[in-house]
């Protein structure tokens, strides 16, 4: 099973976060699938990358919740709904 989670970058007391698609097996270190975005949490800057996030949610990926949490809090899925609703 794959997970988005978080992976920890940066230095002592300066740390950001990769969000990465990893296997659930694999430690919070370990070898990723691929990396769809980071997370600054002192700057508060997030990038997404949209696509492959949507990939791997399409493949049955699922969010940490803290990664469901960042994901929430920039209205992604809230454009996945009003997106799907306009389509059908």
């Amino acid at each position: 099973m794959v997970k988005l989670r978080l992976k920890r970058c940066g230095r002592k007391q300066r740390a950001i976060y990769r969000i990465v698609a990893i296997d659930v097996r694999s430690r919070r270190e370990g070898r990723d699938l691929r990396r769809v975005g980071f997370y600054d949490p002192i700057n508060n800057q997030t990038y997404l990358n949209v696509p492959a996030i949507l990939y791997f949610l399409e493949k049955g990926a699922q969010p940490t919740g803290t990664v469901h949490d960042i994901l929430r809090k920039v209205e992604f899925f809230k454009e996945r709904i009003y997106n799907l609703k306009n389509q059908g």
